[in-house]
């Protein structure tokens, strides 16, 4: 059986930005949207970036390099990316704190809300990162095929003097994959980047998911249903890292 690239064939759907990437976009009215916090978006995931300029929020992207990112090896694979996500938020602490800790360009005030997010892929309470090479690509989407998995973003919201930890969790059924079709998709979109070795949002995820409980954005790095919802509301005081997931 061939494979044809629908590469060039098929219309792709696609979140926009309400303004280009890295550009700022002052706090304000947006679209018929009013508000008055000013986010800071700690990711430079283009697909993370893409979902949450869909909420008609404005916001920048401001990364710190170097944060450590590990984790216990005690810690239950469900309650991992949620600690990350708190550990990626602690050294925006200090933008709040100490200006001369702020780079040069920002500015942090009451209002601001750091976002910070992590997403991990789950089978058999395994953790499945991102892929080292093409065959760590294909052993993780063999893993996959023909059965159930989860994923969980976890979020860490962060203010002057509040948090707010959450943890989302999606399942994914894909149908069974052969390896052709494995091989197709990791030469052609080069998944190296990504979780679990797959996009849901590319040809893999149109051609092999066969049913999803939870929120397709999930899956794509953000819950931005969630993080809309919360952010309507007031975040509580400050927590230490690594809580207890809240669940969906």
């Amino acid at each position: 059986m061939r494979i044809e690239n629908n590469k060039q064939k098929k219309q792709r759907i696609k979140v926009t930005h309400p303004s280009p990437l890295g550009e700022r976009v002052p706090a304000g009215r947006v679209r018929g949207r009013s508000f008055s916090m000013k986010l800071i978006l700690a990711s430079n995931s283009p697909r993370r970036r893409e979902l949450l300029g869909g909420l008609d929020i404005p916001y920048e992207v401001h990364v710190i390099k170097g944060i450590d990112e590990s984790y216990p090896d005690t810690l239950p694979a469900k309650e991992v990316a949620q600690y990350i996500a708190g550990k990626k938020a602690v050294p925006y602490k200090e933008w709040f704190t100490n200006k001369e800790a702020v780079p040069e360009g920002i500015t942090m005030t009451d209002d601001t809300i750091v976002v910070t997010a992590d997403t991990v892929v789950v089978v058999d309470d395994m953790i499945l990162g991102k892929p080292k090479d093409r065959e760590d690509a294909h052993r993780m989407l063999r893993l996959v095929s023909g059965r159930t998995h989860q994923v969980y973003t976890g979020v860490c919201l962060l203010s002057y003097d509040q948090e707010k930890h959450l943890s989302v969790c999606t399942n994914v059924t894909f149908r069974e994959l052969t390896d052709e079709e494995i091989y197709y998709y990791i030469d052609n979109y080069k998944p190296f980047d990504k979780a679990g070795a797959y996009g849901i949002q590319e040809w893999i995820g149109y051609i092999g998911v066969t049913r999803l409980e939870g929120s397709y954005f999930n899956v794509m790095g953000l819950p931005v249903q969630r993080i809309n919802d919360e952010l309507k509301r007031p975040l509580p005081p400050p927590s230490p890292v690594g809580r207890e997931p809240e669940g969906k």
